[in-house]
């Protein structure tokens, strides 16, 4: 029997705990899931592609079914170049539904056989993106309710380092 693999991508800078919770869900469906970080030439992320995939390791390390990549291009054919049936997108609100949907038709469009997965976080997660994540811990915020220590310390450290110069 084929494994049923589906693909998680976004740019996780950094990696929330509702992005976490997304995955946690995510693994109790498919055989494996694999967490993919974007480059995505439109954003300049606070992290590296590196930084950002070390982070999603240590915070998914108590998950055996989940694997870290990145990519580039579009992601239809990352996600078939893998063998992916599954793509998963978190959906917080409605205001993330019509972006969601729109990317959701051109995916099918280019892909076809891979099914779009929309989870929605634990309702304690539904205000939280990396954006406020960042702005928070720039202000030296406590975003220990956020992500997980981890992630809470590199970002300390990154906002402190910047902070010195």
């Amino acid at each position: 029997m084929k494994k049923r693999l589906a693909i998680y991508p976004g740019t996780f800078d950094p990696i929330t705990l509702g992005h976490l919770d997304i995955i946690e869900r995510a693994v109790s469906i498919f055989d494996e899931v694999l967490v993919s970080v974007g480059r995505n030439i439109g954003k300049q992320p606070l992290f590296s592609v590196e930084e950002r995939t070390e982070m999603i390791e240590r915070t998914t390390a108590h998950l055996d079914n989940v694997k870290v990549t990145y990519f580039d291009g579009l992601i239809v054919d990352y996600a078939r170049k893998q063998g992916a049936v599954a793509m998963i997108r978190g959906l917080r609100a409605m205001s993330d539904f019509e972006f969601e949907f729109q990317m959701a038709l051109v995916n099918r469009t280019l892909f076809p056989d891979l099914v779009q997965v929309f989870l929605m976080p634990h309702e304690a997660y539904t205000h939280l993106n990396s954006t406020i994540v960042r702005e928070v811990s720039s202000f030296g915020g406590d975003i220990s309710s956020f992500v997980t220590p981890y992630v809470a310390d590199v970002l300390h450290k990154k906002f402190h380092i910047n902070n010195e110069d």
